[in-house]
């Protein structure tokens, strides 16, 4: 077996800066990747995002369309091929209960998601309704197993077109939804008890937590290397993911690129508050090497998390949804880092499509 690991938190930030299970503050990351790096030959690629608008108004039902695609660049040059392909569309309560949603191509089981809230239970009930897409690592599982997360972060898309989300909730008479104070104290590396995160009455302002602007994703040399991306105007919020896999050696090459980020006012490049990029080798199906790049993240004590990711060398892929949320729990794991890890479980499913492809 190989371990190797690897992260990237900052300028002159080294492993002995890092107190462990303490708030240590970092550089603010304000670094964005830019866009997809061009497709290897002899490689597949998920790409997913999940677009949310809130076509009533603030306080009102989110929709949220989901789309993923897993496409084959072949070694030889030519034509990548679309492997797979799911949508949906979720309109859900701000309380994030699914009221409604359609799948394509549908799955009729998918309507027993109706009334599901995320939160706690969310994953064990799309695990059990959706078993067969989870077992055959379908780009439709990674879409509805994001809703959670996707949903939990956009309401932060309102904090970069209003001047106080908060005074807003008031004056529509709606629950007000931003972190504040104990609420969200160790629930993550960020919240943990003493960060800057939690510092005064409440978690400082979320017009003010760190972010960046960010190029497209896109590349104009590589227009297939993603999906078609929806349109967005007015208020809106975007998570994109992208999952590069290929034959590296005696084991799999693995390239994860995941960034949050809204629509801007000016109509200008979009504004991320979370963009990671993690590259991975997986042997024999366990993770081999493992190194995180902090790009952007909205507190100073966010990037202590890339040190615990490495306590996931070792794990076997195909248990990594489940194995991350046990061993990174609370102030371990940033919600984020983790759901980029947990992501990588279909990789060996993914690479199935590789061997006539080499």
């Amino acid at each position: 077996m190989c371990y190797r690991r690897g992260f990237t938190l900052g300028a002159n930030i080294e492993l002995k800066d890092i107190v462990m299970n303490a708030p240590t503050k970092f550089p603010l990351a304000r670094n964005p990747a830019g866009a997809a790096p061009k497709r290897r030959p002899g490689s597949v690629r998920r790409t997913s995002t999940i677009d949310t608008v809130w076509p009533e108004g603030y306080g009102t039902p989110m929709h949220m369309d989901g789309h993923a695609r897993d496409l084959l660049t072949p070694a030889d040059g030519s034509p990548p091929i679309v492997l797979a392909e799911d949508r949906y569309t979720i309109v859900a309560s701000p309380r994030r209960e699914i009221l409604a949603i359609a799948v394509s191509p549908d799955r009729p089981q998918a309507q027993e998601l109706v009334g599901v809230r995320a939160g706690g239970e969310f994953r064990k009930a799309i695990s059990r309704i959706m078993a067969d897409e989870k077992i055959r690592g379908t780009p439709l599982y990674l879409i509805l197993d994001d809703f959670a997360g996707a949903s939990q972060v956009a309401g932060w898309a309102w904090s970069r077109w209003v001047d106080d989300v908060q005074a807003l909730a008031e004056a529509k008479g709606v629950p007000f939804t931003g972190r504040r104070g104990v609420d969200m104290e160790g629930v993550c590396t960020g919240f943990s008890p003493g960060s800057s995160a939690l510092s005064g009455p409440r978690p400082i302002a979320m017009k003010l937590q760190n972010n960046a602007r960010v190029p497209p994703l896109v590349r104009a040399d590589d227009p297939q290397g993603w999906h078609e991306l929806g349109r967005q105007t007015g208020v809106g919020m975007r998570r994109a993911r992208r999952i590069d896999v290929w034959r590296a050696g005696d084991g799999l090459g693995i390239d994860v690129g995941f960034q949050d980020s809204s629509t801007a006012p000016d109509g200008g490049d979009r504004i991320a508050i979370h963009e990671y990029h993690v590259t991975a080798r997986a042997v024999e199906g366990r993770l081999c090497d493992l190194s995180v790049d902090v790009h952007v993240l909205p507190y100073q004590e966010c990037p202590g998390a890339v040190v615990h990711a490495q306590r996931m060398l070792g794990t076997p892929l195909a248990q990594m949804r489940e194995a991350v949320r046990e061993t990174l729990p609370g102030t371990l794991g940033c919600t984020h880092l983790n759901d980029v890890l947990r992501s990588m479980a279909e990789v060996i499913v993914m690479s199935s499509y590789l061997s006539d492809s080499i």
